[in-house]
């Protein structure tokens, strides 16, 4: 790499690395360090191929894609974190409803499998069409549009107070209306 493309890559990295870091947390289920490595390794796959690449933040980004399909086809356990006592719930109405509504949102994206978390990230968070979701997961876009409407069903289970957090009432709601887990972004 020469000098012209190095500049280029550490302008790209100053400029687009935090709305990457924020899709690669989303990707890892909330888990910042995982996010971060996983924003890393595509980083780093990306400089050795800086001068072919035309358009960088698309091909930034499906590297994360594919690494995280890759990392939920590995068989290693999850990892979770056990805590003793479930942490302190503010007051309502105190002006902390929509970050109580990001905490919530992670928390049960975290909950799902990863298939089910990249596909949510990806039609609602990256707004991708399922088109672009099922050539960016190599599926069929029937099995994008399954995923999405199981991962969501799984996703107001988990977290039923997404609808109250969300300002939206499930008892007025019409059945065929899907909640977007991203109404409020993480």
């Amino acid at each position: 790499m020469n000098a012209h493309e190095q500049d280029s890559f550490r302008e790209f990295v100053e400029t687009r690395s935090s709305a990457l870091l924020k899709t690669a947390v989303l990707l890892s289920g909330g888990d910042r360090h995982a996010g971060e490595d996983l924003l890393q390794n595509a980083l780093v796959k990306a400089a050795g191929r800086w001068q072919r690449i035309d358009e960088p933040e698309a091909y930034v980004r499906r590297i994360l894609y594919r690494q995280q399909v890759s990392r939920w086809r590995l068989k290693w356990p999850r990892r979770e974190l056990a805590v003793a006592e479930p942490p302190e719930r503010a007051a309502s109405g105190d002006g902390t409803s929509a970050a109580e509504l990001r905490i919530v949102m992670r928390g049960a994206l975290a909950k799902l499998t990863a298939r089910q978390r990249t596909v949510l990230v990806l039609r609602y968070f990256e707004d991708l069409p399922e088109a672009e979701v099922a050539a960016a997961l190599g599926c069929s876009v029937g099995t994008v549009r399954s995923t999405t409407h199981r991962s969501l069903a799984r996703l107001r289970g988990l977290a039923p107070e997404l609808a109250r957090l969300g300002g939206h009432d499930t008892a007025e709601r019409p059945a065929s209306h899907d909640f977007s887990p991203m109404e409020v972004r993480p």
